[in-house]
């Protein structure tokens, strides 16, 4: 039986954040606003950084389940 994963904690804080991202790029000082490109580009690095970890541990999954088959 195969369960599914809630993500609604981590969608409320991707969605809390960018709210707040939206805000700070209309702060008045340059420096805040250039924080807000970085801090998207950080935030989509690591997003593909999880998405690469968790088709390795699957697939590390699937061959330890295979060998522990034979």
């Amino acid at each position: 039986m195969f369960i599914q994963d809630d993500h609604t904690y981590n969608d409320i804080c991707k969605r809390s954040l960018e709210q707040w991202l939206q805000d700070m790029e209309l702060h008045e000082d340059v420096a805040v606003r250039g924080g807000v490109k970085l801090c998207r580009d950080y935030m989509v690095q690591l997003e593909n950084k999880i998405q690469r970890l968790e088709e390795e541990n699957e697939l590390k999954s699937r061959y330890l389940k295979k060998m522990a088959g034979k």
